[in-house]
């Protein structure tokens, strides 16, 4: 598996609440911090409101890279259903990574999906790769695990708070 591939994972949970509530919580970047593994917290830009179009400033910390900010542009917004985000590249343009959450109608509750994928563009894995090209797929596979890891907790945690 390559970065240039555009590897994505994701994960899945089923949520007591209806969509409207599970909306408020997914689209909150203060909630997401506060149960991310990585985000630490993270703002909307120029007093940007959450929608299509709006940016987001996020700050970041990984024991093996340290701190970093990003900031990211809202794709995909149908409220109830759909938010999505992509991680701008910085300065050399592009797409450093893609997030997003699908909500689905699931009887008395809601279907809840987070997903990433990686790239196109240039992002701190690039940087990782660049030194050790022999170990790509290892790279790779070892951050989708981590991505998916923080997934589950994201999920967890909504879950849990709409109990």
């Amino acid at each position: 598996m390559r970065y240039a591939d555009g590897p994505t994972t994701e994960a899945r949970t089923r949520v007591a609440a209806p969509p409207e509530a599970v909306w408020e919580l997914v689209t909150d970047p203060g909630f997401l911090a506060g149960v991310s593994t990585e985000m630490q917290r993270a703002e909307w830009l120029d007093g940007d409101a959450p929608g299509p179009g709006a940016r987001l400033r996020g700050h970041h910390h990984h024991d093996a890279r340290g701190d970093w900010t990003t900031v990211s542009t809202v794709t995909a917004w149908e409220p109830a259903r759909r938010f999505e985000w992509t991680v701008e590249a910085g300065a050399e343009g592009g797409e450093a990574a893609v997030w997003g959450f699908d909500l689905t109608p699931d009887g008395d509750g809601t279907a809840l999906r987070q997903w990433a994928r990686m790239g196109p563009g240039p992002s701190g894995l690039t940087e990782v790769i660049a030194r050790m090209p022999d170990k790509e797929e290892r790279i790779v596979e070892g951050r989708l695990r981590e991505w998916r890891a923080g997934m589950e907790r994201n999920l967890d945690a909504v879950r849990e708070r709409l109990a």
